[in-house]
């Protein structure tokens, strides 16, 4: 699914305008992105936790050339699955 479509679908489960959705789904973003960019973790209970953590610097190896390279450190999201969704997604597979 992407952004339209979940704007979509926002719209039709809560019979709010498109607009209004629109609004909210890149309000939302916005909060997330500036959350995280401050270092901290987002939790929302029982559906997923977003975090960030620190990334050390360490050598990898370039696989057409088969040299080592160094990455440099860096700050990464991290997502961690909820009981809820995790739940929900396990049962669909069934």
């Amino acid at each position: 699914m992407i952004k339209t479509g979940l704007i979509n679908a926002i719209a039709a489960k809560s019979k709010l305008t498109k607009r209004d959705c629109e609004k909210m789904v890149e309000t939302m973003l916005e909060v997330i992105t500036d959350t995280l960019a401050a270092g901290e973790d987002i939790k929302i209970v029982g559906h997923w936790v977003l975090s960030v953590k620190d990334r050390a610097a360490r050598i990898g190896r370039n696989p057409k050339t088969k040299e080592p390279v160094e990455i440099p450190a860096r700050r990464a999201v991290h997502f961690k699955a909820g009981s809820v969704l995790r739940n929900a997604v396990e049962g669909a597979v069934k």
